[in-house]
C-alpha cells in the first residue's frame, strides 16, 4: 500500500485539489490571496527549469540510430493525434457547444507525450528503454515550439476560440524556452548533482502543477464558469478520452507491426505514442491563454485525459510484462 501511494501521489492527491478549489474559488481567482495572475507565471519558470534540469539531454544522442521507431512516435503525437482530435471536432463538435472545451479537446491532442510515465511503463513491460527516454526527451523539446503553432493556428481558423496573443509567444519564449535552457546548461556542468536530485526534481514540479491546477479551477468557479460543465458533459469527456486513447493506441500497434519493428520498440511505441503530457500541458495552456476566463474548460479533457492514460497503461504494462526467466 504504501508503494502504491508513493508511486500514484499525484494522481491521488489531484481530486482532492479539485475539491478544495471548488470549495474555496476565491483564494485562487484572479486578485485572492494567492495572486495567481503574478504567481502562476513564477510557476510556470519553475515547472519549465525543473523540467530543463531533469532532461537527460545524453539520451538524445544514444537514442538516435532507431529513426524508423522515433519517427512513428513523433508523427503519431505531432500529427496523427492532432489529425483525430481535428476530425473529432468536424464530426461530433455539436455535442460540445462549448467553445472553450473543444479548444480543450484540441488542445490535448496537441500536446507532446510525458517525460517520466511513458518510460516507466516501458521499463515495466519490457519495453527499449533507452528509446523511451530518447522519445521523451525528444517529444517536449519538439513540443515547447510545435504545440505553440499548432494552437496559434486551431485558434485563428476555430471560429469563436481564443486568440493566441503576441503577448503569449512572448510568454513562450521567456517563460518556458528560455528557463528549459538555462535547466540544460545547469545540467551540463553540475549533471552530478542535478541527477542526485533526481526524484525531487519531479515532485517539485508536480507540487508546482497542482498549484496551477487549483489556481485555474478557481478562477473558473469563481467567474461561474463550470455551471456547464454537468455530470452529462462530464461522462462524455471521460467516454471521450478512452475512445481517443484505445484509437491511438491501435493505430500505432498497427503500424509499429506493419514497419517490422521488434517486440520491444513495439512495446515503446505503446506507451510513448498516446500518453500526453500534464506537465507540459498546464503551463502550455497558461501561457498561451493567459487570463482567458475559461482556462477552466479549456484544461478539463487534459486533467480527465491524464489519469486514463496512467490507469490503462498500468494495465498494459502488467499484461505485457514478461515472467521472470522467460
Amino acid at each position: 500500500m504504501v508503494s502504491f501511494l508513493t508511486r500514484n501521489w499525484f494522481i491521488l492527491t489531484l481530486p482532492p485539489v479539485i475539491a478544495l478549489a471548488a470549495l474555496f474559488p476565491g483564494f485562487g481567482a484572479d486578485g485572492g490571496p494567492l495572486h495567481p495572475e503574478v504567481s502562476t507565471r513564477w510557476v510556470v519558470v519553475g515547472i519549465f527549469l525543473l523540467q530543463g534540469l531533469s532532461l537527460p539531454s545524453t539520451a538524445l544522442a544514444q537514442g538516435a540510430r532507431n529513426w524508423r521507431l522515433h519517427l512513428l512516435i513523433q508523427s503519431v503525437t505531432f500529427l496523427v493525434f492532432p489529425g483525430i482530435a481535428l476530425a473529432g471536432d468536424a464530426l461530433g463538435g455539436r455535442f460540445l457547444p462549448n467553445p472553450d472545451l473543444r479548444m480543450g479537446v484540441l488542445l490535448l491532442g496537441v500536446l507532446p507525450s510525458t517525460v517520466s510515465s511513458s518510460v516507466v511503463f516501458t521499463q515495466q513491460a519490457g519495453g527499449n528503454s533507452g528509446a523511451a527516454i530518447f522519445n521523451a526527451a525528444l517529444s517536449n523539446l519538439l513540443g515547447l515550439l510545435v504545440t505553440p503553432l499548432w494552437v496559434a493556428w486551431l485558434a485563428a481558423t476555430q471560429g469563436g476560440m481564443a486568440p493566441v496573443t503576441g503577448q503569449a509567444v512572448r510568454d513562450i519564449l521567456l517563460l518556458m524556452l528560455l528557463p528549459v535552457g538555462i535547466g540544460q546548461l545547469v545540467r551540463w556542468f553540475r549533471e552530478g548533482p542535478v541527477k542526485q536530485l533526481g526524484r525531487h526534481l519531479g515532485t517539485a514540479s508536480s507540487l508546482l502543477i497542482l498549484f496551477l491546477v487549483f489556481c485555474a479551477l478557481a478562477d473558473s468557479i469563481h467567474d461561474g464558469l463550470w455551471r456547464s460543465a454537468h455530470p452529462e458533459l462530464l461522462s462524455l469527456l471521460l467516454g471521450l478520452t478512452f475512445a481517443l486513447f484505445g484509437l491511438i493506441l491501435g493505430l500505432t500497434l498497427l503500424t509499429a507491426r506493419w514497419l517490422g519493428l521488434s517486440r520491444e520498440d513495439r512495446i515503446t511505441a505503446a506507451f510513448c505514442a498516446p500518453q500526453k503530457t500534464i506537465a507540459a500541458g498546464i503551463p502550455l495552456a497558461k501561457a498561451l491563454f493567459g487570463s482567458h476566463p475559461g482556462l477552466g474548460l479549456i484544461l478539463l479533457p487534459v486533467l480527465i485525459y491524464h489519469p486514463v492514460q496512467l490507469i490503462l497503461s498500468g494495465i498494459l504494462a502488467n499484461r505485457w510484462r514478461k515472467p521472470p526467466g522467460a
